[in-house]
């Protein structure tokens, strides 16, 4: 088991578990929370991603699991990073974790990560699809909205070109490829809230930039169900695939819009069916 192939603690120490009892038919639940100071049930419960271990905890499973220096130093950014609960505490803690990797998987992982961290990367891999773009990076940054400098524009195509999420072809031109980001959903659930953050800043400021003509932002409050939650969800789901579908369809774009669905709760939400 490599440890740096992890995010959560609890899913690392149940497959630490499940090996050991392979090969050792003595190694329980029981003989496990006794080596580290735990009842078993609660051990379990851990297991199943319901409860964390405690900070006095953490040296005790770095010995069971015979962790290096470096591997315990990671086991100890997972459960910090499991028990974060602030958004400055989460990106910390990720970035910590990406530190201690590997520097293959780390250059990796860096560069997804950093894809979801500035609106204008998605835009301007959305906007190469049908511009033409050759290497002139003052005219790719203005035809952005808002326009960004030239320097963001290359530092975004050489992101892309690492991503391989771009390539430049054999007339020098640069087009979109196949190659999706697709990494655990553990570390894209961080970096994309970064990115929702940023394009609903600019969904505000759309407001502002754009005549109604070219935008459409529309708002309605209701009083609905709880229970109805999943059905309004996949309803929304329905709707941003059909719309995927049509642009997909169109095999000449020009323009590059960002489309927010927006569903928040205004009021406090007794119940949610499963």
């Amino acid at each position: 088991m490599n440890i740096f192939d992890y995010l959560d603690y609890r899913l690392f120490l149940k497959e630490f578990y499940e090996e050991r009892k392979k090969t050792k038919s003595f190694f329980s639940y029981r003989y496990m929370g006794n080596k580290v100071g735990m009842d078993p049930g609660y051990l379990v419960r851990v297991m199943q991603g319901r409860l964390h271990i405690a900070e006095a905890s953490i040296d005790k499973f770095c010995a069971l699991c015979k962790l290096n220096e470096k591997e315990a130093a990671y086991f100890s950014a997972m459960v910090n990073f499991a028990k974060a609960k602030s958004e400055r505490q989460i990106k910390l803690y990720f970035e910590k974790l990406l530190s201690l990797k590997d520097v293959k998987a780390r250059r990796i992982e860096e560069s997804q990560y950093e894809f979801y961290q500035k609106w204008y990367y998605s835009a301007v891999r959305a906007l190469i699809g049908f511009c033409g773009f050759r290497g002139n990076y003052k005219e790719l940054a203005e035809r952005l909205s808002p326009p960004i400098s030239a320097w963001d524009a290359k530092k975004a195509v050489r992101l892309l070109e690492r991503l391989k999420l771009v390539k430049k072809n054999a007339r020098g031109v640069y087009e979109i490829t196949d190659t999706t980001i697709t990494t655990g959903k553990e570390w894209r659930s961080i970096a994309v809230r970064e990115f929702q953050g940023q394009t609903i800043d600019l969904a505000r400021e759309s407001l502002e930039r754009h005549a109604k003509e070219i935008r459409d932002i529309s708002t309605v409050t209701v009083a609905v169900a709880s229970d109805d939650l999943p059905e309004i969800r996949e309803r929304i789901s329905e709707f941003r695939n059909s719309i995927l579908g049509l642009a997909a369809e169109n095999p000449s774009p020009n323009c590059v819009y960002q489309l927010n669905i927006q569903l928040i709760p205004l009021s406090k939400v007794e119940r949610i069916a499963p």
